[in-house]
Protein backbone atom coordinates (compact mmCIF):
# COMPACT_ATOMS: atom_id res chain seq x y z
CA UNK A 1 0.00 0.00 0.00
CA UNK A 2 1.63 3.42 -1.14
CA UNK A 3 1.25 5.75 1.44
CA UNK A 4 3.82 8.50 0.55
CA UNK A 5 4.69 10.16 -3.41
CA UNK A 6 7.90 11.65 -4.31
CA UNK A 7 9.06 13.75 -7.04
CA UNK A 8 10.00 10.64 -9.09
CA UNK A 9 7.30 8.52 -8.17
CA UNK A 10 4.60 11.53 -9.23
CA UNK A 11 6.40 11.64 -12.55
CA UNK A 12 5.80 8.40 -13.20
CA UNK A 13 2.12 8.38 -12.26
CA UNK A 14 1.73 11.41 -14.97
CA UNK A 15 3.36 9.25 -17.53
CA UNK A 16 1.00 6.50 -16.65
CA UNK A 17 -1.55 8.60 -17.12
CA UNK A 18 -0.66 9.69 -20.44
CA UNK A 19 -0.09 6.31 -21.82
CA UNK A 20 -3.35 5.06 -20.46
CA UNK A 21 -5.20 8.45 -22.28
CA UNK A 22 -3.30 7.81 -25.51
CA UNK A 23 -4.63 4.19 -25.80
CA UNK A 24 -8.04 5.08 -25.95
CA UNK A 25 -7.79 8.81 -27.03
CA UNK A 26 -9.56 7.99 -30.31
CA UNK A 27 -12.53 6.79 -28.34
CA UNK A 28 -12.65 9.63 -26.68
CA UNK A 29 -12.42 11.91 -29.64
CA UNK A 30 -15.32 9.95 -30.88
CA UNK A 31 -17.73 11.38 -27.99
CA UNK A 32 -18.46 14.49 -30.42
CA UNK A 33 -21.69 16.41 -30.05
CA UNK A 34 -22.14 17.31 -32.94
CA UNK A 35 -22.48 14.78 -36.13
CA UNK A 36 -19.01 15.77 -38.12
CA UNK A 37 -15.90 13.76 -37.85
CA UNK A 38 -13.92 17.06 -35.51
CA UNK A 39 -13.91 15.19 -32.53
CA UNK A 40 -10.05 16.43 -31.17
CA UNK A 41 -10.55 16.74 -26.88
CA UNK A 42 -8.84 13.16 -26.78
CA UNK A 43 -5.80 14.32 -28.68
CA UNK A 44 -5.85 17.41 -26.91
CA UNK A 45 -6.55 16.15 -23.48
CA UNK A 46 -3.37 13.73 -24.39
CA UNK A 47 -0.79 16.20 -26.15
CA UNK A 48 -1.62 18.57 -22.96
CA UNK A 49 -0.74 15.52 -20.04
CA UNK A 50 1.79 14.14 -22.39
CA UNK A 51 3.91 17.97 -22.57
CA UNK A 52 4.86 16.83 -18.58
CA UNK A 53 5.16 13.69 -19.28
CA UNK A 54 8.09 14.02 -21.93
CA UNK A 55 9.77 17.62 -20.94
CA UNK A 56 9.64 17.42 -17.23
CA UNK A 57 13.09 16.34 -15.83
CA UNK A 58 13.38 13.91 -13.24
CA UNK A 59 13.60 15.40 -9.38
CA UNK A 60 13.14 13.33 -6.55
CA UNK A 61 11.37 16.83 -4.67
CA UNK A 62 7.68 16.35 -5.37
CA UNK A 63 7.36 20.04 -5.52
CA UNK A 64 10.08 20.97 -8.23
CA UNK A 65 8.52 17.90 -9.92
CA UNK A 66 5.03 19.05 -9.79
CA UNK A 67 5.67 22.68 -10.57
CA UNK A 68 7.63 21.75 -13.48
CA UNK A 69 5.44 19.50 -14.93
CA UNK A 70 2.60 22.14 -14.48
CA UNK A 71 4.51 24.59 -16.10
CA UNK A 72 4.95 22.59 -19.32
CA UNK A 73 0.74 21.74 -19.11
CA UNK A 74 0.35 25.50 -19.17
CA UNK A 75 2.75 26.07 -22.19
CA UNK A 76 0.97 22.55 -24.02
CA UNK A 77 -2.43 23.50 -23.63
CA UNK A 78 -4.75 22.44 -26.36
CA UNK A 79 -8.38 23.24 -26.68
CA UNK A 80 -10.70 23.99 -23.75
CA UNK A 81 -10.46 20.29 -21.93
CA UNK A 82 -6.91 20.67 -22.46
CA UNK A 83 -6.59 24.28 -20.92
CA UNK A 84 -8.88 22.62 -18.05
CA UNK A 85 -6.39 19.84 -17.53
CA UNK A 86 -3.52 22.21 -17.08
CA UNK A 87 -5.16 24.05 -14.43
CA UNK A 88 -6.58 20.98 -12.45
CA UNK A 89 -2.56 19.95 -12.22
CA UNK A 90 -1.18 23.41 -11.52
CA UNK A 91 -3.72 23.69 -8.49
CA UNK A 92 -2.19 20.11 -7.81
CA UNK A 93 0.65 21.29 -8.03
CA UNK A 94 0.47 24.99 -5.85
CA UNK A 95 -0.72 22.45 -3.00
CA UNK A 96 2.28 20.20 -3.18
CA UNK A 97 4.05 23.67 -2.84
CA UNK A 98 7.46 22.92 -0.30
CA UNK A 99 6.94 19.17 -0.36
CA UNK A 100 9.81 17.11 -0.90
CA UNK A 101 7.24 14.13 -0.66
CA UNK A 102 3.26 13.71 0.33
CA UNK A 103 0.90 11.72 2.02
CA UNK A 104 -2.54 10.95 1.38
CA UNK A 105 -3.82 13.62 3.44
CA UNK A 106 -1.45 16.10 1.91
CA UNK A 107 -2.72 14.95 -1.65
CA UNK A 108 -6.42 14.96 -0.74
CA UNK A 109 -5.51 18.63 0.14
CA UNK A 110 -3.52 19.55 -3.63
CA UNK A 111 -6.46 17.95 -5.45
CA UNK A 112 -8.72 20.33 -3.59
CA UNK A 113 -6.86 22.96 -4.88
CA UNK A 114 -7.28 21.94 -8.30
CA UNK A 115 -10.49 21.98 -7.92
CA UNK A 116 -10.36 25.57 -7.03
CA UNK A 117 -8.04 26.54 -9.82
CA UNK A 118 -10.31 24.83 -12.47
CA UNK A 119 -12.69 26.81 -12.09
CA UNK A 120 -11.35 29.72 -11.79
CA UNK A 121 -9.93 29.58 -15.36
CA UNK A 122 -13.39 29.65 -16.38
CA UNK A 123 -15.42 32.50 -16.93
CA UNK A 124 -18.83 31.11 -16.57
CA UNK A 125 -18.07 27.29 -14.96
CA UNK A 126 -20.16 25.20 -16.85
CA UNK A 127 -21.78 21.74 -14.82
CA UNK A 128 -22.09 18.64 -16.60
CA UNK A 129 -18.17 18.57 -18.15
CA UNK A 130 -14.85 17.71 -16.94
CA UNK A 131 -15.00 20.23 -14.12
CA UNK A 132 -18.00 18.59 -12.83
CA UNK A 133 -16.62 14.84 -13.19
CA UNK A 134 -13.24 16.43 -11.32
CA UNK A 135 -14.95 18.18 -9.04
CA UNK A 136 -16.66 15.11 -7.80
CA UNK A 137 -14.12 12.40 -7.43
CA UNK A 138 -12.41 14.93 -5.20
CA UNK A 139 -15.69 15.56 -2.99
CA UNK A 140 -15.92 11.79 -2.34
CA UNK A 141 -12.17 11.36 -1.82
CA UNK A 142 -12.45 13.99 1.06
CA UNK A 143 -15.49 12.24 2.54
CA UNK A 144 -14.10 9.21 2.97
CA UNK A 145 -10.42 9.95 3.77
CA UNK A 146 -8.66 7.17 2.48
CA UNK A 147 -5.39 6.04 4.41
CA UNK A 148 -3.15 5.26 1.09
CA UNK A 149 -3.19 6.03 -2.33
CA UNK A 150 -4.35 2.74 -3.59
CA UNK A 151 -7.44 3.72 -1.61
CA UNK A 152 -7.82 7.25 -2.62
CA UNK A 153 -8.36 6.55 -6.19
CA UNK A 154 -10.72 3.26 -5.46
CA UNK A 155 -12.88 6.14 -4.00
CA UNK A 156 -12.19 8.63 -6.49
CA UNK A 157 -12.15 6.88 -9.76
CA UNK A 158 -15.93 5.35 -9.22
CA UNK A 159 -17.14 8.53 -8.20
CA UNK A 160 -15.85 10.19 -11.30
CA UNK A 161 -17.73 7.21 -13.35
CA UNK A 162 -20.72 7.76 -11.56
CA UNK A 163 -20.64 11.50 -12.25
CA UNK A 164 -19.47 10.90 -15.87
CA UNK A 165 -22.48 9.24 -16.15
CA UNK A 166 -24.83 11.91 -15.27
CA UNK A 167 -23.80 14.52 -17.30
CA UNK A 168 -25.94 14.14 -19.86
CA UNK A 169 -28.57 14.98 -17.69
CA UNK A 170 -26.67 18.20 -16.82
CA UNK A 171 -26.07 19.57 -20.58
CA UNK A 172 -28.87 18.69 -22.81
CA UNK A 173 -26.58 18.85 -25.64
CA UNK A 174 -24.92 15.72 -24.43
CA UNK A 175 -28.53 13.75 -24.04
CA UNK A 176 -29.35 15.04 -27.90
CA UNK A 177 -26.56 13.80 -29.02
CA UNK A 178 -26.23 10.30 -26.70
CA UNK A 179 -22.97 10.58 -25.54
CA UNK A 180 -20.97 11.55 -22.13
CA UNK A 181 -19.02 14.31 -21.89
CA UNK A 182 -15.50 13.92 -23.20
CA UNK A 183 -13.62 15.99 -21.11
CA UNK A 184 -14.69 14.00 -18.08
CA UNK A 185 -13.75 10.89 -20.15
CA UNK A 186 -10.74 11.92 -21.36
CA UNK A 187 -9.69 12.50 -17.42
CA UNK A 188 -10.85 9.52 -15.88
CA UNK A 189 -7.98 7.39 -18.72
CA UNK A 190 -5.35 9.93 -17.60
CA UNK A 191 -6.53 8.87 -13.30
CA UNK A 192 -7.04 5.37 -13.69
CA UNK A 193 -3.42 5.02 -15.47
CA UNK A 194 -1.84 7.11 -12.90
CA UNK A 195 -3.74 4.39 -10.14
CA UNK A 196 -2.02 2.00 -12.44
CA UNK A 197 1.21 3.48 -11.61
CA UNK A 198 0.97 2.29 -7.93
CA UNK A 199 1.48 -1.27 -8.74
CA UNK A 200 5.12 -0.04 -9.37
CA UNK A 201 5.70 -0.45 -12.85
CA UNK A 202 8.23 2.02 -14.30
CA UNK A 203 6.73 3.84 -17.17
CA UNK A 204 8.73 5.30 -19.48
CA UNK A 205 8.17 9.32 -21.51
CA UNK A 206 5.81 8.37 -24.34
CA UNK A 207 7.48 9.32 -27.88
CA UNK A 208 4.72 9.34 -30.33
CA UNK A 209 5.16 8.41 -33.98
CA UNK A 210 8.45 5.99 -32.46
CA UNK A 211 11.73 7.14 -31.15
CA UNK A 212 12.96 10.42 -31.62
CA UNK A 213 15.40 10.98 -34.46
CA UNK A 214 19.03 13.13 -33.65
CA UNK A 215 18.52 16.56 -35.16
CA UNK A 216 20.14 17.14 -38.25
CA UNK A 217 22.01 19.98 -38.67
CA UNK A 218 22.56 21.68 -41.83
CA UNK A 219 26.10 22.80 -42.13
CA UNK A 220 25.41 25.06 -44.83
CA UNK A 221 22.85 27.11 -42.93
CA UNK A 222 26.10 28.80 -40.98
CA UNK A 223 29.58 29.32 -43.34
CA UNK A 224 32.48 30.58 -42.48
CA UNK A 225 31.47 33.95 -44.27
CA UNK A 226 28.24 34.02 -41.84
CA UNK A 227 27.39 36.44 -39.18
CA UNK A 228 25.95 35.33 -36.00
CA UNK A 229 22.57 37.26 -36.28
CA UNK A 230 20.28 35.75 -33.69
CA UNK A 231 22.66 34.41 -30.95
CA UNK A 232 22.34 31.17 -29.03
CA UNK A 233 19.03 29.88 -26.96
CA UNK A 234 20.48 29.01 -23.90
CA UNK A 235 19.06 26.50 -21.45
CA UNK A 236 20.24 25.36 -17.72
CA UNK A 237 19.47 23.68 -14.22
CA UNK A 238 21.61 25.55 -11.99
CA UNK A 239 21.94 23.57 -8.54
CA UNK A 240 22.98 26.72 -6.00
CA UNK A 241 25.71 25.00 -3.68
CA UNK A 242 26.06 25.97 0.06
CA UNK A 243 30.18 25.75 -0.40
CA UNK A 244 29.57 29.17 -2.94
CA UNK A 245 26.44 30.78 -1.72
CA UNK A 246 23.87 31.96 0.98
CA UNK A 247 20.53 29.67 -0.25
CA UNK A 248 18.29 31.64 2.46
CA UNK A 249 19.74 35.29 0.84
CA UNK A 250 20.33 34.43 -2.79
CA UNK A 251 18.86 37.20 -4.67
CA UNK A 252 17.13 36.00 -7.14
CA UNK A 253 15.57 38.76 -8.63
CA UNK A 254 18.87 40.53 -9.06
CA UNK A 255 19.74 37.54 -10.98
CA UNK A 256 17.27 37.49 -13.15
CA UNK A 257 18.15 41.47 -13.75
CA UNK A 258 21.40 40.21 -14.69
CA UNK A 259 20.10 37.81 -17.16
CA UNK A 260 18.14 40.52 -18.74
CA UNK A 261 21.21 42.82 -19.09
CA UNK A 262 23.63 40.37 -21.01
CA UNK A 263 20.39 38.37 -22.87
CA UNK A 264 17.29 38.24 -23.52
CA UNK A 265 14.05 36.22 -23.68
CA UNK A 266 14.80 35.67 -19.96
CA UNK A 267 12.62 32.73 -17.98
CA UNK A 268 14.16 32.03 -14.83
CA UNK A 269 12.34 30.50 -11.74
CA UNK A 270 13.90 28.59 -8.45
CA UNK A 271 12.44 25.35 -7.35
CA UNK A 272 14.27 25.01 -4.12
CA UNK A 273 17.53 24.83 -4.67
CA UNK A 274 17.70 24.68 -8.07
CA UNK A 275 17.41 27.89 -10.69
CA UNK A 276 15.87 26.97 -14.01
CA UNK A 277 16.84 29.36 -16.90
CA UNK A 278 16.35 29.81 -20.31
CA UNK A 279 17.90 32.84 -22.28
CA UNK A 280 18.45 33.86 -25.82
CA UNK A 281 22.38 35.55 -25.58
CA UNK A 282 25.09 36.66 -28.20
CA UNK A 283 27.83 35.37 -25.88
CA UNK A 284 26.68 32.22 -23.59
CA UNK A 285 29.88 31.60 -22.06
CA UNK A 286 29.75 34.51 -20.49
CA UNK A 287 26.31 33.33 -19.02
CA UNK A 288 27.77 29.78 -17.93
CA UNK A 289 31.18 31.45 -16.15
CA UNK A 290 29.19 34.08 -14.47
CA UNK A 291 26.51 31.06 -13.14
CA UNK A 292 28.59 28.87 -12.02
CA UNK A 293 29.84 30.99 -9.16
CA UNK A 294 26.46 30.42 -7.11
CA UNK A 295 26.42 26.57 -7.94
CA UNK A 296 27.11 23.97 -10.40
CA UNK A 297 24.77 23.05 -13.61
CA UNK A 298 22.72 19.67 -13.55
CA UNK A 299 21.96 20.46 -17.27
CA UNK A 300 22.82 22.50 -20.26
CA UNK A 301 21.62 23.04 -23.71
CA UNK A 302 22.69 25.86 -26.15
CA UNK A 303 21.56 25.94 -29.44
CA UNK A 304 22.54 28.29 -32.57
CA UNK A 305 19.56 30.02 -33.49
CA UNK A 306 20.65 31.23 -36.95
CA UNK A 307 20.21 27.28 -37.54
CA UNK A 308 17.01 26.94 -35.87
CA UNK A 309 15.85 29.95 -37.79
CA UNK A 310 16.94 28.21 -41.18
CA UNK A 311 15.19 25.26 -40.50
CA UNK A 312 17.59 22.41 -39.71
CA UNK A 313 16.05 20.92 -36.59
CA UNK A 314 13.25 21.44 -38.51
CA UNK A 315 11.09 23.86 -36.21
CA UNK A 316 11.75 27.88 -35.72
CA UNK A 317 12.92 29.49 -32.66
CA UNK A 318 12.48 32.97 -31.62
CA UNK A 319 14.81 35.72 -33.06
CA UNK A 320 16.11 37.30 -30.23
CA UNK A 321 13.53 39.80 -28.52
CA UNK A 322 13.03 43.08 -29.90
CA UNK A 323 11.15 46.20 -28.75
CA UNK A 324 7.67 46.70 -30.69
CA UNK A 325 7.60 48.35 -33.39
CA UNK A 326 4.27 49.01 -33.99
CA UNK A 327 1.27 49.90 -31.85
CA UNK A 328 -1.29 47.33 -33.07
CA UNK A 329 -0.60 43.34 -34.50
CA UNK A 330 -2.80 40.48 -35.71
CA UNK A 331 -2.56 37.20 -34.69
CA UNK A 332 -5.15 34.64 -35.96
CA UNK A 333 -5.59 30.85 -36.06
CA UNK A 334 -6.71 29.37 -39.29
CA UNK A 335 -6.36 25.93 -41.67
CA UNK A 336 -5.85 25.34 -45.21
CA UNK A 337 -3.82 27.29 -47.25
CA UNK A 338 -6.03 29.25 -48.95
CA UNK A 339 -7.58 30.70 -46.03
CA UNK A 340 -4.16 31.34 -44.36
CA UNK A 341 -3.34 33.28 -47.44
CA UNK A 342 -6.79 35.22 -47.52
CA UNK A 343 -5.69 36.15 -43.87
CA UNK A 344 -2.28 37.13 -44.66
CA UNK A 345 -3.52 39.28 -47.67
CA UNK A 346 -5.60 41.13 -45.10
CA UNK A 347 -2.78 42.29 -43.26
CA UNK A 348 -2.58 39.62 -40.48
CA UNK A 349 0.97 39.76 -38.63
CA UNK A 350 1.32 35.89 -38.09
CA UNK A 351 -1.48 33.48 -38.62
CA UNK A 352 -1.25 30.27 -36.71
CA UNK A 353 -1.73 26.92 -38.31
CA UNK A 354 -4.80 25.22 -36.90
CA UNK A 355 -8.44 24.84 -36.01
CA UNK A 356 -11.03 22.09 -35.64
CA UNK A 357 -9.27 18.78 -34.84
CA UNK A 358 -5.64 20.60 -34.89
CA UNK A 359 -6.31 23.30 -32.18
CA UNK A 360 -2.53 25.34 -31.24
CA UNK A 361 -0.86 24.97 -27.96
CA UNK A 362 -0.64 27.98 -25.59
CA UNK A 363 3.30 28.15 -26.18
CA UNK A 364 2.37 28.31 -30.21
CA UNK A 365 0.20 31.17 -29.69
CA UNK A 366 3.23 32.87 -27.88
CA UNK A 367 5.46 32.49 -30.07
CA UNK A 368 3.04 33.98 -32.16
CA UNK A 369 2.40 37.39 -30.10
CA UNK A 370 6.87 37.06 -29.82
CA UNK A 371 6.96 37.62 -33.68
CA UNK A 372 4.10 40.06 -34.15
CA UNK A 373 6.50 42.68 -32.49
CA UNK A 374 3.11 45.49 -31.56
CA UNK A 375 2.76 47.26 -28.03
CA UNK A 376 -1.55 45.93 -28.55
CA UNK A 377 -2.16 42.63 -30.12
CA UNK A 378 -5.43 41.32 -31.09
CA UNK A 379 -6.12 37.42 -31.58
CA UNK A 380 -8.73 36.32 -33.01
CA UNK A 381 -8.89 32.09 -32.19
CA UNK A 382 -11.95 31.48 -35.00
CA UNK A 383 -13.14 28.52 -32.89
CA UNK A 384 -14.62 28.04 -29.62
CA UNK A 385 -12.64 25.57 -28.82
CA UNK A 386 -9.33 27.36 -28.96
CA UNK A 387 -10.29 30.92 -27.15
CA UNK A 388 -9.39 29.67 -23.79
CA UNK A 389 -5.81 28.58 -24.86
CA UNK A 390 -5.33 32.10 -26.20
CA UNK A 391 -6.79 33.39 -22.83
CA UNK A 392 -4.19 31.28 -21.19
CA UNK A 393 -1.44 32.23 -24.03
CA UNK A 394 -2.06 35.87 -23.31
CA UNK A 395 -1.80 35.29 -19.28
CA UNK A 396 1.75 33.84 -20.15
CA UNK A 397 3.38 36.64 -22.42
CA UNK A 398 3.65 39.99 -20.80
CA UNK A 399 5.50 42.34 -23.08
CA UNK A 400 1.99 43.32 -25.32
CA UNK A 401 -1.34 44.12 -24.22
CA UNK A 402 -3.34 40.83 -25.76
CA UNK A 403 -6.86 41.50 -26.68
CA UNK A 404 -8.91 38.17 -26.84
CA UNK A 405 -11.69 38.89 -29.74
CA UNK A 406 -13.89 36.19 -29.16
CA UNK A 407 -13.97 34.72 -32.39
CA UNK A 408 -16.03 31.37 -33.12
CA UNK A 409 -15.79 30.74 -36.77
CA UNK A 410 -13.55 31.78 -39.73
CA UNK A 411 -16.50 34.14 -40.26
CA UNK A 412 -16.44 36.17 -37.39
CA UNK A 413 -12.46 36.37 -38.22
CA UNK A 414 -12.25 37.32 -41.39
CA UNK A 415 -14.60 40.28 -40.86
CA UNK A 416 -13.73 41.75 -38.16
CA UNK A 417 -10.46 41.84 -39.54
CA UNK A 418 -11.23 42.59 -42.90
CA UNK A 419 -12.73 45.66 -41.41
CA UNK A 420 -9.70 46.42 -38.83
CA UNK A 421 -9.04 49.88 -38.48
CA UNK A 422 -5.94 51.10 -36.12
CA UNK A 423 -7.32 54.69 -36.91
CA UNK A 424 -10.65 53.69 -34.73
CA UNK A 425 -9.71 55.53 -31.47
CA UNK A 426 -7.99 53.57 -28.65
CA UNK A 427 -7.10 49.90 -27.74
CA UNK A 428 -10.47 49.68 -25.80
CA UNK A 429 -12.45 51.82 -28.70
CA UNK A 430 -10.86 49.28 -31.24
CA UNK A 431 -12.10 45.82 -28.79
CA UNK A 432 -15.42 47.25 -28.63
CA UNK A 433 -15.90 47.78 -32.22
CA UNK A 434 -14.40 44.46 -33.31
CA UNK A 435 -16.87 42.90 -30.75
CA UNK A 436 -19.82 44.46 -32.34
CA UNK A 437 -18.66 43.66 -36.36
CA UNK A 438 -18.60 39.60 -35.34
CA UNK A 439 -22.31 39.72 -33.78
CA UNK A 440 -23.79 40.99 -37.63
CA UNK A 441 -21.67 37.73 -38.97
CA UNK A 442 -23.81 33.96 -40.04
CA UNK A 443 -20.82 31.56 -40.78
CA UNK A 444 -22.73 28.33 -42.13
CA UNK A 445 -20.73 24.98 -42.69
CA UNK A 446 -21.07 22.26 -45.21
CA UNK A 447 -19.65 19.11 -43.84
CA UNK A 448 -20.28 15.03 -44.08
CA UNK A 449 -22.53 13.46 -41.14
CA UNK A 450 -20.57 10.86 -39.21
CA UNK A 451 -23.83 9.58 -37.55
CA UNK A 452 -27.61 9.40 -38.08
CA UNK A 453 -29.32 12.28 -35.92
CA UNK A 454 -33.09 11.41 -35.58
CA UNK A 455 -35.65 13.57 -33.88
CA UNK A 456 -35.03 16.89 -34.54
CA UNK A 457 -35.47 19.14 -36.96
CA UNK A 458 -33.91 17.69 -39.80
CA UNK A 459 -33.40 14.56 -40.13
CA UNK A 460 -29.75 13.72 -40.54
CA UNK A 461 -28.38 10.21 -42.16
CA UNK A 462 -24.82 8.82 -41.74
CA UNK A 463 -22.57 10.25 -44.49
CA UNK A 464 -24.81 12.44 -46.12
CA UNK A 465 -24.23 16.33 -46.35
CA UNK A 466 -25.32 18.63 -43.75
CA UNK A 467 -25.21 22.30 -43.58
CA UNK A 468 -25.53 23.99 -40.17
CA UNK A 469 -25.00 27.17 -38.58
CA UNK A 470 -23.66 26.70 -34.62
CA UNK A 471 -24.93 23.73 -33.31
CA UNK A 472 -28.47 24.34 -35.30
CA UNK A 473 -28.63 21.45 -39.04
CA UNK A 474 -30.61 22.98 -41.59
CA UNK A 475 -30.48 20.49 -44.29
CA UNK A 476 -29.10 17.11 -44.96
CA UNK A 477 -28.18 16.54 -48.77
CA UNK A 478 -26.47 13.94 -50.71
CA UNK A 479 -23.89 16.06 -51.62
CA UNK A 480 -22.07 18.61 -50.41
CA UNK A 481 -22.97 21.21 -53.45
CA UNK A 482 -26.96 20.24 -52.87
CA UNK A 483 -25.91 21.40 -48.55
CA UNK A 484 -24.80 24.75 -50.05
CA UNK A 485 -27.45 25.40 -52.23
CA UNK A 486 -30.16 24.21 -49.30
CA UNK A 487 -28.08 25.89 -46.72
CA UNK A 488 -28.24 29.23 -48.78
CA UNK A 489 -31.80 29.27 -49.34
CA UNK A 490 -32.77 28.57 -45.58
CA UNK A 491 -30.25 31.49 -44.79
CA UNK A 492 -32.01 33.86 -47.41
CA UNK A 493 -28.77 34.56 -48.68
CA UNK A 494 -29.94 36.82 -51.44
CA UNK A 495 -30.78 39.34 -48.37
CA UNK A 496 -26.83 39.56 -47.99
CA UNK A 497 -24.46 41.86 -50.12
CA UNK A 498 -21.60 39.27 -50.06
CA UNK A 499 -21.32 35.76 -50.47
CA UNK A 500 -17.91 34.47 -49.55
CA UNK A 501 -17.42 30.71 -50.03
CA UNK A 502 -14.29 29.04 -48.65
CA UNK A 503 -14.15 25.69 -50.82
CA UNK A 504 -12.31 23.16 -48.64
CA UNK A 505 -10.00 19.81 -49.60
CA UNK A 506 -12.74 17.56 -51.09
CA UNK A 507 -14.78 19.60 -53.34
CA UNK A 508 -13.26 19.48 -57.27
CA UNK A 509 -12.21 22.94 -58.35
CA UNK A 510 -14.79 22.42 -61.22
CA UNK A 511 -17.94 21.94 -58.72
CA UNK A 512 -16.49 24.63 -56.85
CA UNK A 513 -16.58 26.97 -60.26
CA UNK A 514 -20.41 25.68 -60.91
CA UNK A 515 -21.17 26.55 -57.28
CA UNK A 516 -20.03 29.66 -58.06
CA UNK A 517 -22.10 30.53 -61.00
CA UNK A 518 -24.98 29.09 -59.89
CA UNK A 519 -24.96 31.25 -56.80
CA UNK A 520 -24.07 34.07 -58.93
CA UNK A 521 -27.74 33.50 -60.81
CA UNK A 522 -30.07 32.53 -58.21
CA UNK A 523 -28.60 35.55 -55.73
CA UNK A 524 -27.94 38.52 -58.87
CA UNK A 525 -27.95 41.57 -56.51
CA UNK A 526 -25.52 39.70 -54.29
CA UNK A 527 -21.55 39.72 -54.99
CA UNK A 528 -20.60 35.72 -55.13
CA UNK A 529 -16.70 34.92 -54.23
CA UNK A 530 -15.54 32.00 -54.21
CA UNK A 531 -12.20 30.93 -52.73
CA UNK A 532 -10.07 27.78 -52.73
CA UNK A 533 -9.62 27.74 -49.21
CA UNK A 534 -8.64 24.31 -48.55
CA UNK A 535 -9.47 23.73 -44.99
CA UNK A 536 -9.79 20.13 -43.62
CA UNK A 537 -13.25 18.91 -42.19
CA UNK A 538 -15.74 21.25 -43.75
CA UNK A 539 -16.80 20.85 -48.06
CA UNK A 540 -17.88 24.65 -47.44
CA UNK A 541 -17.82 27.25 -45.55
CA UNK A 542 -20.81 30.22 -46.20
CA UNK A 543 -20.13 33.60 -45.33
CA UNK A 544 -22.94 36.05 -45.01
CA UNK A 545 -22.03 39.47 -44.72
Amino acid sequence: MIREIDGIYYLNMLRAGAQNLNRHRTAVNDLNVFPIPDGDTGDNMFMTVNAAATKTAESVLLSVTASAAAKEMLLGARGNSGVILSRIFSGLAKGMKDADRLGVDGFTAALQTGVAEAYGAVATPVEGTILTVYREGVEAVAKKQPKSFDELFDMMLPAMRESLERTPDLLDVLKEAGVVDSGGAGLIYIMQGMKDALSGARYEALSVGGAPQPARVNLDAFTEDSVLEYGYCTEFLLRLQRSKVDLDRFDLDGFIDWLNAVGDSVVCFREGSIIKVHVHTMRPGDIFNHCQQYGEFLTTKMENMTLQHNGSHGMQELKLRRKPQKPYGIVTVAAGEGIQSLFSSLGVDVVVDGGQSMNPSAQELVKAFEQTCAETIYVFPNNSNIILTAEQAAQLYDNADVRIIRTKTIGEGYSAISMFDPDAGSADEITASLNEIIGGVVTGMVSRASRDVSGGAVEVIKDDYIGFVGDEIYVDEKTPEDALLGLCEKLSAGSYDILLILAGEEPQAENASKMADALSTKYPRSEVIMVNGGQPIYDYILILE
